[in-house]
């Protein structure tokens, strides 16, 4: 006889791990927080942008984090220079089939990326090789180089500048926390820089 599934124990399960690892993560990166918000104003006051990539759900994670920069976060303001490596179908499969997918982001940050830029890996393992590829080829380029990942950091811990290990190892809750500290991210550069409150260059109410 098949067991039969209890939803309230998977639900109340679920949230207690996450409150778990948004507390554990609360805890262990603050610092590493403070420094990936310090190198993201810097970049953006000195006339550079932020890349952001990763695969999968992190690829999604990029894309979302790049449109609160170039649109807005709280309210409308001037938009800040960022860019995801994700969404260009045409660049994609032309670096997979042409390349090889390992090349995936570093090709275009080859292409697109310049000192004084800031690249935003993002991987729940810490070892995708097309994130690593790009850490190693921005780093050559002397792009500063930070990461969002977790499971202990995997190898990008010892490649990235600045790097953001959420204490988990359930790839569900690393997501979670990688979406709440890139808003944070989008949220402080916002209030950093001046503009949240500022002028609507839109002219909306």
């Amino acid at each position: 006889m098949t067991q039969q599934f209890d939803t309230d124990r998977f639900y109340d399960a679920e949230f207690v791990e996450h409150r778990a690892v948004a507390e554990a993560t609360h805890r262990a990166l603050k610092a590493e927080f403070a420094r990936l918000l310090a190198q993201a104003i810097a970049t953006i006051r000195n006339g550079g942008k932020i890349l952001f990539f990763g695969n999968g759900g992190s690829a999604s994670d990029a894309q979302h984090l790049a449109t609160e920069l170039t649109v807005r976060y709280v309210k409308n303001r001037p938009a800040l220079a960022a860019i995801a490596l994700t969404t260009d179908s045409s660049a994609l499969t032309a670096i997979g089939n042409d390349i090889g997918f390992h090349r995936l982001f570093s090709r275009q940050i080859e292409a697109l990326g310049k000192p004084g830029d800031l690249v935003v890996g993002i991987t729940t393992s810490g070892v995708s090789p097309n994130v690593l590829e790009a850490f190693k080829v921005a780093k050559k380029m002397g792009i500063a180089v930070a990461c969002l990942t977790g499971k202990g950091g995997g190898a990008a811990k010892g490649m990235a500048d600045i790097c953001l290990v959420v204490p988990s190892d359930t790839t569900a809750r690393i997501q979670e926390m990688h979406i709440t500290l890139g808003q944070m991210l989008c949220g402080g550069l916002e209030q950093a820089l001046g503009i949240a409150d500022g002028p609507d260059p839109f002219g909306a109410p």
